[in-house]
């Protein structure tokens, strides 16, 4: 510590001042002595209180932190265990899980296998299936085509209604369809044939005038001049009459015979004056020879 303020006079008193001035003298300096120790000893003490309190806030803190690690190790602990316990419980868990996937595989590679089995078997069955409906579906057809051929059907032919043999129809049919082939040899054979076999038949009309064409698509002309002439004779009111009659008249004009191609012309426009026929047979009488 540094030395005490100096006396309020700054000296002690002289040796010949009196007692009373000695004393008082001696009195100021004791007092400014004291001040100044007092003045000195104050901010000490107030450092120490300071330091004794930064020292136990110190300590709390200690004790805190030390509290606070233990805390947190026995949370760490206790988190470990857990941990342990549920990862031997994880453990366990995909055990089992693996488990029951292997035992599910094995049901469903057999459930494949027992299904490919099935589908095997629906396979067989369905081709079994498919062949009796087969079977089925021809019998029925040919029961069918048994029953229709024992039962009539009705036909429209120049316009009125008959009833004929399926047989009979199939046969014209398919006659004229060889006719409308261009096949004049075959078509001809065909309808010569129909007439033979169904005598009296409601086609029987239309199978002469188809005959006369294919014969005179084949170039046989005599022959064509018969079927023509047969059929105007047998069906008169025919509405192709006149059709035939100009057919006729061609096929003799065909073997050179123009005195009977005319006199069939005159025939047609005199018995047919108002068909087509007729008209066509006008033209036709104008280009003929006389002879």
């Amino acid at each position: 510590m540094g030395l005490p303020p100096e006396a309020p006079c700054g000296r002690l008193p002289p040796r010949g001042a009196t007692p009373a001035a000695r004393q008082s003298r001696f009195r100021g300096v004791h007092l400014a002595f004291a001040a100044a120790t007092l003045a000195i000893a104050l901010p000490a003490h107030a450092q120490l209180f300071k330091d004794d309190e930064a020292r136990k806030a110190v300590i709390d803190l200690r004790a805190r932190v030390t509290q606070v690690e233990d805390a947190g190790k026995a949370r760490e602990s206790e988190l470990t265990t857990q941990l342990t316990t549920l990862n031997a419980q994880l453990v366990e868990q995909i055990g089992a899980l693996r488990r029951s996937l292997l035992d599910m595989n094995n049901q469903l590679e057999s459930l494949r296998a027992e299904l490919a089995k099935l589908r095997g078997s629906d396979e067989t069955l369905a081709r079994d299936v498919a062949e009796l409906q087969r079977r089925s579906r021809d019998i029925g057809q040919t029961l069918d085509d048994r029953l229709r051929r024992l039962e009539p059907v009705k036909v429209t032919i120049d316009g009125r209604e008959h009833a004929v043999d399926p047989e009979e129809r199939k046969t014209f049919d398919d006659a004229m369809a060889v006719m409308r082939g261009g096949d004049f040899d075959r078509a001809a054979t065909s309808l010569a044939n129909f007439q033979r076999r169904y005598a009296g038949s409601p086609y029987t009309n239309q199978a002469r005038f188809w005959l006369g064409n294919a014969l005179y698509g084949k170039r046989d002309y005599k022959a064509a001049i018969d079927a023509f002439r047969s059929f105007v004779t047998g069906a008169p009111d025919h509405p192709r009459a006149p059709e035939a009659l100009l057919a006729l008249a061609n096929s003799q004009a065909e073997t050179k015979d123009n005195r009977g191609a005319r006199a069939t012309l005159q025939e047609l426009i005199k018995a047919y004056p108002t068909s087509e026929a007729a008209q066509a047979g006008k033209d036709r009488l104008a280009t003929l020879p006389a002879r």
